[in-house]
Order: structure tokens, then C-alpha cells, then sequence
């Protein structure tokens, strides 16, 4: 049992190593405005509208080039949505896009809850951008999962149940 020994391989020092070569993974996130100025490939700024829907949220979005202003339902977004969470999630599809600021947001939303009305505004925003430049934006949305509609809705009630699931209570006797 002590036959254990500690051998370490050494590398071929001749043989090159590729690191420019393409790579198959990678861990990056989408790139900034100024990677995307080196590589020669800009998101093309264009309006662009699209509906989006979580739960029982229906958003209709509007994207006008502009500077960044938000109108939902008449009201700018940190009046609409005072959460800073909802804020956020909201303005996720420009920040993965790297487009912030380039776009004036005009939403219409009706039912649903709050959480819910963000979810479609989200999914809203991210359908617009993709209409707006499929090339540049779909990539990354689409790798971060801001094009699929979250499908998760409300359980329907069932017979002889309070609720989806919750039953009454049971008594033996």
C-alpha cells in the first residue's frame, strides 16, 4: 500500500495551444455597446411593437427611438411599478440587449395582479426588441429566456373541492 506515487505530467512545450480559435461554450454574457462597435455589428434603433402575457396580464407594447422614458398606462414606470424588483425586471431585455436608453416605452396593460403585469410587460419589451433588429438582439434574449412566456397559470377549481386541491375538512365520525 505505499507503493503510492506522486508523478506529475509535464506539458509538451511544443505543442502550440489555440486560444483564438472559436469556441464552442462560452461563459460570457451578451456584449457591451463597445464590443459590439469593435466587431462592426450595432443594433439597428427601430420602433417596433409587440403584446406580451403572464398569468391574466395582457401588455400591448410600443418601442419609439428615444431616450428612454417609460409611459404605462399614462403613468411613468417608478409610478406604475414602485417596487424596484418589478423596475428591473421590467428593463431586463434592454440591459441583456445593452440598449438601454434608446428606446421610449409606451405600454398599455390590462388584469393580472402586479407581479403579473410585469412578467408581461417583460415579455413584451423582449418581443419588441426582436421585431425591432432580429440579427443582434434575438441571440442574447433568447439565451437569457426573455422570449418564452412563462405558461404557469392559475389551477382550476374542481368539484367537491374548496379550491384546485384544498379539500374540506375530513371527520371520521
Amino acid at each position: 500500500m505505499s507503493d503510492i506515487t506522486t508523478e506529475t505530467e509535464e506539458f509538451d512545450a511544443e505543442v502550440p495551444i489555440d486560444n483564438e480559435g472559436p469556441v464552442a461554450y462560452t461563459s460570457e454574457t451578451n456584449p457591451t455597446p463597445e464590443q459590439r462597435a469593435e466587431t462592426g455589428r450595432v443594433a439597428v434603433i427601430n420602433p417596433a411593437a409587440a403584446t406580451g402575457r403572464r398569468k391574466e396580464a395582457v401588455a400591448r407594447v410600443r418601442l419609439v427611438p428615444g431616450t428612454g422614458q417609460w409611459t404605462v398606462n399614462g403613468k411613468p414606470l417608478d409610478v406604475y411599478f414602485p417596487n424596484k424588483v418589478h423596475q428591473q425586471h421590467v428593463n431586463e431585455p434592454f440591459v441583456v440587449a445593452g440598449l438601454e436608453g434608446s428606446y421610449d416605452v409606451i405600454a398599455r396593460i390590462n388584469g393580472g395582479g402586479i407581479t403579473g403585469q410585469a412578467g408581461a410587460l417583460q415579455l413584451g419589451v423582449a418581443r419588441c426588441l426582436n421585431a425591432a433588429d432580429l440579427e443582434a438582439n434575438r441571440p442574447g434574449l433568447k439565451k437569457a429566456g426573455l422570449l418564452t412566456r412563462d405558461a404557469r397559470i392559475k389551477e382550476r377549481k374542481k368539484a367537491g373541492l374548496k379550491k384546485a386541491r384544498k379539500a374540506p375538512q375530513y371527520s371520521k365520525r
